[in-house]
């Protein structure tokens, strides 16, 4: 079974610091907001408080007075059930306050964190993604973000407020009898020690929970995406049988997970309700011993002092449940900071591409409209005028070694060049090293021997973006995007007319089935023009490189996907969008590069045979032999 390797299985690493981030991302830029929401919990805190200690005066004061009474005197209780009515409607305007607050809160914070996210992703080199299931990422963006905004909007002013009034009731408790006070102070030490108890062993089954639902969603997504290599190899019973294996753990982890954190409320609401019963006990017998209101020990302040208890473990019980969404909030939490806090692609380039013109002398001079002409602009350390080199496509790779693993070389002493307008072409087995060079080109990877030289210039001096705009890429699997034909050809050239993408259409012979669709150009497109023809998503393909109209191109497999029909069609118009620039072609038909100014016969990341046409002919060596048949590529 096939699976990407996946992150954070384990608990969180460091909670206190996972918690500390989340916070300041949520009310970092929002000091004004946290002040008001801590005003709304003091007023809610205070009114708990108020409340129960209404209770106390009110039957030691209102009620006790007129307890056998004729004629009552009712004024006293009518004021205090007015006074109270008022504290009380209060509170449930703050609390509303406090509602609102907090949901607009919460989904600013996770509208930044997606953004963050969202521009990590882009600034990653492709590394990365190599090494990352997709699945994986795309359950950051989903299951991650979802329980971190479950925690910010629901568990955190919860646990803010609870634990507020916890301290406002403990005071007002001592205030009252610090003797009935010891009693609660006992059962919530219990409570803790349960709860955290509870809390340490289901903390990392929602840790293992995350991973293991990252890993299913991952699947999902593969699976989806090879539906048809599935049914052509009659996979879908080993598929399901891998789903399960998969859908099983991520059963095991999150009942384990969901068990325990079930436990915690039963478990503390008992032993509240048991102290609420010892309460019971001793203060009646302190009443009874005391002899009532000499001693301070009054039904009234029972009543208050049971009301209070009541506010305390209910307190104590929130904070213990909330105890496991916070650490399942963590665990997301710190695999989104993971991602963020991924190392970008690192680019410390500082020549750029410019648009430019040339004055009567001849001279390069830079200027701020798009003329058609490019020009490298250099500036030099050492305190040299700047220099402008014009953009030519001269590419020069000397003694070139590479690997994606440091100690695992795939490319060994690469040395080639290719003068503006030549076509240079690479033949060999699978795995030979051939789509690797056109990757470093683009600088998608470093290398870690030689030098590579475009007009020049190291490409490391290059900036990426400035590189790669000058490059133009089209390849054997081609990515379409969920809008228009125009948009999806548009990608080339962001800023390109109407005209311009029907030229590059005709350009490359797509224009005629582009018209045969419902809405021509503004036919949509989704799921990766699933609509459209393997060889008419290449067309696409090659229009939208020929809308960028750069000056060298690199072509892998362009023509693998494209029938023999198609690909006479698609000829004319490649053989013009190759007049005058560099191009570099990776072909498995090796009629396609017989007309190349030089063909590159790769082994094992090794140039093994280099020449045109005619001269590796001549030679009767492997180019010879895959030529004419007498060994096949592999």
């Amino acid at each position: 079974m096939i699976r990407g390797r996946v992150a954070g299985g384990a608990r969180a690493k460091d909670p206190k610091k996972a918690m500390k981030r989340v916070l300041s991302m949520v009310f970092g830029r929002r000091k004004a907001k946290f002040v008001f929401i801590v005003v709304c919990i003091l007023v809610s805190s205070f009114s708990i408080v108020y409340s129960s200690n209404f209770l106390g005066q009110f039957i030691d004061e209102c009620v006790t007075p007129i307890i056998g009474v004729s004629n009552p005197d009712w004024a006293p209780v009518v004021t205090a059930l007015v006074q109270f009515a008022l504290i009380v409607s209060v509170s449930v305007v703050f609390n509303y306050l406090l509602s609102r607050t907090m949901v607009s809160i919460s989904q600013d914070t996770l509208y930044d964190i997606r953004v963050q996210m969202f521009k990590k992703l882009d600034s990653l080199p492709l590394s990365y993604f190599d090494q990352n299931q997709h699945g994986t990422i795309m359950s950051r963006f989903s299951n991650d973000t979802d329980t971190l905004n479950q925690f910010i909007s629901n568990a955190l002013v919860q646990l803010m407020q609870a634990i507020l009034t916890l301290v406002m009731v403990f005071v007002s408790m001592i205030v009252n009898s610090w003797f009935l006070t010891l009693v609660v102070v006992a059962f919530a030490l219990l409570t803790f020690k349960t709860s955290s108890m509870i809390a340490k062993r289901s903390g990392r089954q929602f840790a293992s929970q995350q991973a293991d639902l990252a890993n299913v969603n991952g699947y999902i997504e593969e699976m989806m995406n090879g539906q048809r290599v599935i049914k052509v190899f009659c996979h879908e019973e080993q598929s399901k049988a891998d789903f399960g294996e998969l859908n099983k753990k991520l059963r095991i982890s999150m009942t384990k997970g969901n068990a325990l954190a079930n436990v915690m409320g039963p478990v503390t609401m008992n032993i509240g309700n048991i102290q609420y019963v010892a309460l019971v006990v001793v203060g009646s017998i302190a009443v009874i011993v005391s002899g009532g209101a000499a001693s301070g020990y009054t039904i009234g302040l029972l009543a208050a002092f049971l009301q209070l208890s009541r506010s305390f473990s209910n307190n104590i019980n929130q904070i213990s449940q909330q105890t496991n969404m916070v650490l399942l909030a963590l665990a997301g939490a710190e695999r989104i900071f993971d991602l963020l806090d991924e190392e970008s692609e690192v680019d410390d380039g500082y020549v750029k591409l410019v648009n430019c013109t040339t004055d009567e002398n001849g001279n390069v001079v830079e200027s701020e409209k798009r003329t058609g002409q490019w020009a490298w602009k250099h500036p030099h350390h050492d305190g040299s005028p700047v220099t402008y080199t014009p953009l030519r496509g001269d590419i020069v790779m000397h003694d070139v070694d590479f690997g994606y693993v440091p100690d695992k070389m795939v490319l060994h002493d690469i040395s080639l060049y290719a003068k503006p307008g030549q076509k240079i072409a690479f033949v060999g087995s699978t795995g030979a090293g051939k789509t690797t060079i056109t990757n470093l080109l683009n600088r998608f990877y470093d290398i870690q021997d030689g030098k590579i030289r475009f007009d020049g210039i190291n490409i490391n001096k290059i900036k990426k973006a400035d590189l790669r705009h000058s490059l133009g890429m089209i390849l054997q699997d081609t990515n379409l995007f969920t809008g228009t034909i125009k948009e999806n050809i548009r990608f080339g050239k962001l800023d390109a007319t109407d005209e311009e993408v029907i030229a590059a259409a005709k350009l490359a012979n797509a224009h005629d089935f582009i018209m045969m669709m419902p809405d021509g150009y503004d036919t949509m497109l989704t799921n990766n023009g699933e609509s459209l023809s393997q060889g008419q998503r290449q067309l696409l393909s090659i229009a939208r490189a020929a809308i960028a109209d750069p000056p060298v191109l690199v072509m892998d497999e362009a023509t693998s996907s494209i029938d023999t029909h198609t690909e006479a069609l698609v000829q004319s118009g490649m053989d013009k969008l190759m007049e005058g620039r560099t191009v570099f072609v990776i072909a498995h038909r090796l009629s396609t590069v017989r007309n190349s100014n030089a063909i590159m016969v790769l082994d094992h990341g090794r140039i093994i045979e280099r020449g045109d046409h005619d001269s590796l002919i001549a030679q009767h060596g492997v180019y010879y032999k895959l030529y004419t048949g007498a060994v096949e590529l592999e």
